[in-house]
This record gives C-alpha cells, structure tokens and sequence, in this order.
C-alpha cells in the first residue's frame, strides 16, 4: 500500500500498514496566519489542502457529510451585534436562546465563537427545547458525500461528524459545563426526560440516516473528559447510547470514531467498552494527565489512537530538544505501529512553529516503517 486512503482503510480493518499515516490538522495555524497576513512566504496564496501537500501531510478530510438537519415548525432567528451573535429559538410553546461572542480579534482562532450564554437556563426552557428536538429531522445527502470522498481521493478517507451523544450534547451545549451540574441536582427529572426525548429522536431519525450513508468511518461524540463526564456518568448516560450505536455500525460494516480531545485517563476502559473504534485527535500528556502508553496498554488493538503529538510540543515553550525527543519516543511507545494513525491533539495551533510539522514528516519517513522497532 502506498497511499494515506490504503493505508486507513488497512487500519481500520486490523491490517498493518506498510507505514505509519502522518494526517494531522493544521487549520487553526493556517487560518490565523490568514487572519494575522503572517503566512511564510512559502505558502502565501495556497489553499490550505496545497499547504498540507506541502508539508508531506495527508488529508484528514473532516467536511463529509451525510445529512442535512431540517427543522420544522418554529424560526430560528439570528441577530448579530457588536461583536456578539444572539440566536432565538421561536417556537409555540416559548422562545429560548443562546448567545456566541465573534469578534475580528478570535478570527482564525476558533471555528464558532465562544458561548456566552447557553439555551438553558431554567425548567422552563426544557419544552421549549424537547420541542426543537421533537421537530428536527436529518434529510440524507448522500451524493454531497461521495462528491467528497472523491476529492478526498488517495489522500485520506473522509470521517464523518454525525452530532453528539444527547448527555454529553446537553452538558457542553444546552447548558454549559458549570450549570449541567446544577441542573443534575436540582432538575434531574427534567433532564432526564428531555436526554429520552432526544435519544429517541435520533434512535428513530438520525441513526437510519447514519446507517444506510455510504460512509465507513462515522464520527459521532466529542470533548469526553474524566471530570467532566466521569466514570459513574459515563457508566449511566452515555455507556449503554454507544453500544447500541456502535452494534449498528458494525453490522453495517462501518466505524465509529470520537473527538478525544480532554484527559481520558479514568475513562479509558468504558470507551472500549462502548464500543469505540478510534480515538480522534487524542490527546497526551503534557496537555493532559494521561499517556500514550497508558492508553495502549488499556486498549491495546480494540481502539486505534489517532494522535500521539500534544500541540504544545510545536510551540516555543517545548525546547527543540524536548521535541525531537517527545516525537522520538511516540515511535518507540506506539512500536510495532498497529492501530496508530499519527495526527496532532487537536490542531497545530496558532503559534506552532511549522518547521517542526515538517520535521515530523522526515521523521516519519525515517522511523515510520511497519514494524516499528521499539528503540
């Protein structure tokens, strides 16, 4: 096999590649050098597919799709001022509505914003928003996806975002991190009738949709993080959603990936027992507390890690010395190479110094090779 897209698929499938696939995220480096007009020389006036070619990069291929969200039966009206976006979300039984700050000075530094004000702020809110549930629905679209998977071609193989488990959706985006907590305490029958309602909703709407899709690597769930989503939560609420998930997936011949980018040290075993195939943009010491070779030694081959270099290690507070010796030993830790894809946790940021993705490239080439040689 020659080609990032072999070489995936071979991953996925148990095989061993003939090398080590180098396919990371470099898009919030080349949208700040964009934003800041300090793109090097070398790349100005190249699309960022052209940089990452450039660089001996593969494509991590991320903007698939397989549906189209369709809501029925209320407006969702969008207001933007002084640098904050107010949406409304109108429906018969209340209006409920969130709010994202967007100003030119976090251009190129995060892809939506950051939440100022969540959709959930009290009991009130709950039907509001089981109703923005109950009237959702996902539209295939499948031929957006082929088109796509045909320009991705041989240099990667598109992974598909297909939204959140409903617990992990309603902590981080309908209420924020802080007041989920609260909500748990003082509103837990609401909370727990609206994760029904929605976990209903995409049982029936969303999972078909998924299932039937011509896609193979499905990437569904993000950010789970041992305090914020601990062992007994996990156990509970998110747990028994993913093995039903994952068992659909799998008689239909597909994967299922999430975004682990959070220290997933306490919750390691419960990700293999959900029925993960792959651990995206998975994120190491020194970024958080757990290691690579801890989570090889509890995963082993049943979830391929796809990471391995912490952002941080890019940047000038990581000595060229620490860094060639923490890449060094990513090869040694993750030998003979199976189920390891080699990508950064999360992206090479807006300070990455990108001299050093491209060492990483020669490094590949060096130390790469299946086997890898534990030296």
């Amino acid at each position: 096999m020659t080609t990032n897209r072999e070489r995936f698929l071979a991953i996925l499938s148990g095989k061993s590649p003939d090398r080590i696939p180098w396919i990371p995220r470099i898009q919030l480096w080349y949208n700040a050098r964009l934003a800041e007009g300090t793109m090097p020389e070398r790349f100005k006036g190249l699309t960022m597919r052209q940089v990452e070619q450039a660089l001996g990069l593969g494509n991590p291929a991320r903007s698939g799709r397989v549906f189209r969200t369709r809501r029925e039966g209320f407006d969702v009206v969008t207001h933007e001022r002084g640098g904050e976006v107010l949406v409304e979300y109108v429906t018969p039984v209340g209006t409920v509505a969130e709010k994202r700050i967007r100003t030119s000075q976090l251009e190129g530094y995060t892809d939506s914003g950051l939440p100022k004000e969540h959709p959930i702020k009290s009991a009130a809110d709950y039907p509001v928003w089981e109703y923005v549930v109950e009237h959702t629905y996902y539209d295939p679209c499948y031929e957006e996806y082929l088109a796509y998977d045909r320009e991705v071609g041989d240099d990667g193989l598109p992974m598909v975002a297909t939204g959140d488990v409903p617990f992990h959706h309603f902590c981080l985006h309908l209420c924020g991190y802080n007041q989920a907590f609260f909500e748990l305490a003082d509103h837990l029958p609401q909370v727990e009738h609206l994760l029904t309602v929605m976990e209903q909703c995409e049982r029936e709407r969303l999972w078909p949709v998924v299932a039937d899709s011509p896609a193979v690597l499905i990437h569904h769930g993000s950010h789970f993080d041992s305090q914020m989503t601990p062992p007994p939560l996990f156990a509970k609420y998110i747990k028994p959603y993913y093995q039903d998930f994952s068992s659909l997936l799998h008689a239909r011949g597909k994967k299922l990936a999430f975004h682990a980018d959070d220290d997933s040290k306490l919750i390691l075993d419960l990700v293999r027992e959900s029925g993960f195939d792959m651990a995206e943009c998975f994120a190491t010491e020194p970024m958080v507390s757990v290691t690579l070779a801890e989570a090889r030694k509890a995963w082993g081959n049943d979830v391929i890690i796809y990471g391995g270099i912490p952002s941080v290690v890019l940047e000038d507070t990581t000595s060229e010395e620490e860094f060639e010796a923490y890449v060094r030993n990513v090869f040694r830790t993750i030998a003979p190479g199976d189920a390891f894809i080699l990508g950064i946790a999360d992206n090479a940021m807006p300070r990455t110094k990108i001299e050093r993705v491209q060492r990483i490239t020669q490094l590949v080439e060096e130390l790469g090779s299946y086997p890898i040689r534990a030296v």
